[in-house]
Parts: C-alpha cells; sequence; structure tokens
C-alpha cells in the first residue's frame, strides 16, 4: 500500500464523486433517462476503480479511505434523490442513510483513532451493488411491474397490488444483506477494539 495521491482508481473515484450532484440536478429536473444513466456510471466506478487498484498494485492509504466514503455519499445520495421524487419510502431512506452514517462515522474514528481498519467483506459489496440498482431502476422508473398484492400498506410498495418499479426488488434484496453486513462490521469493530484494549490508547 503507497502513500501516493494521484493514481488512476483515485480519479476515478473523484470523478464518480463529481456526478453525483450531476445526477441529482438531473433528477430534479425531470431527466429520468439521462438521470438514471449518470447514477449507473457512477455507481459501474465503484468496481472499476477497485479492481484498477489490485491489477496494478497502485492500492493507496487515500484509496481506500476515499472509495468507501464516495461509495457512502452516492449511495446517500441516491437515496434521497428517489425520496425527493416521491419514489421510495421513508423507512428505507432511513434505514440506507442511518447505516450509511454508521459507516461512514464509525469507520473513520476507529481509523483515525484507535487506528483500526475493518475490511470490507464481499456480502457487503454485493449489498451495495444490490442497492445501486435498485436505485437506478427506481431513477429510471420503467418497466413499471405488477404487485403482488398481499397488503395495503402503502409503505411497503411491491407488497401492494400497485404497479411498481422492478428495481424495488433489488432494494429489499440490497437492504437485507446491509443489514447482515453491518452487523458483522459492527462485531468485528467491537473483537477489534477488545484486543486492542477498551481503555488503551489509540494513535494520536
Amino acid at each position: 500500500m503507497s502513500d501516493r495521491i494521484l493514481t488512476l482508481p483515485n480519479v476515478i473515484s473523484v470523478i464518480r464523486l463529481c456526478l453525483v450532484p450531476l445526477y441529482l440536478a438531473l433528477l430534479m429536473g425531470g431527466q429520468d433517462l439521462a438521470a438514471a444513466v449518470t447514477f449507473a456510471v457512477a455507481a459501474g466506478t465503484d468496481f472499476l476503480d477497485g479492481q484498477i487498484a489490485r491489477r496494478t498494485h497502485t492500492v493507496s492509504k487515500l484509496g481506500q479511505l476515499l472509495d468507501p466514503t464516495v461509495d457512502r455519499v452516492l449511495m446517500i445520495t441516491g437515496v434521497l434523490g428517489v425520496f425527493l421524487v416521491g419514489r421510495l419510502p421513508l423507512w428505507i431512506i432511513l434505514v440506507v442513510v442511518l447505516r450509511d452514517a454508521l459507516l461512514l462515522g464509525g469507520g473513520s474514528w476507529l481509523l483515525f483513532k484507535r487506528g483500526i481498519r475493518v475490511p470490507v467483506i464481499y456480502p457487503g459489496k454485493f449489498a451495495t451493488t444490490f442497492l445501486f440498482v435498485g436505485f437506478a431502476g427506481l431513477v429510471l422508473n420503467a418497466p413499471l411491474v405488477p404487485g403482488l398484492g398481499l397488503t395495503d400498506a402503502a409503505w411497503l410498495p411491491g407488497f401492494t397490488a400497485a404497479p411498481v418499479s422492478w428495481g424495488i426488488w433489488f432494494i429489499y434484496g440490497g437492504l437485507i444483506l446491509a443489514i447482515g453486513t453491518t452487523v458483522y462490521y459492527l462485531w468485528a469493530a467491537l473483537r477489534a477494539l477488545k484486543a486492542q484494549g477498551l481503555g488503551g490508547e489509540g494513535p494520536r
């Protein structure tokens, strides 16, 4: 792992960050297709920069912090965007935003105050991918698929009889994986703190 700042994976992460406000502006402007394409490109670069970093041996300390941070920013912006246009219930927003705030804040505290880094696991990457695909589907808002008709609860889109974007099912799958991986990350962080000594001094 290097201390380099200007690497191709880091440049890609910065480009992904710059696409975030563009996506939001397009969505709020009613340009669903352009917003969906922008979001999909931004989400796709998450896989790209990681692969390039590993295959070209350009993994950097900045990249290991920048990549997940940009992911969280993109995730939060994505979910807020579809909520603002009325395509997602509030409870899903709260779950995604609170989870990402916990991972971002807790991960930063562990790294800078205790020198602990909890590695990202593949189910966590799958959760992010499922959510990104689901949000892109909701942004595109086509094609719509029939609901299951199991309930009249409007806060459970897909389970009512109303037509819904296919993306909602990816979101439900991503939420299940996201909650499971969050439990793992908390357990791993607590185990690392215990091994270090809860009362010990972290790096300064």
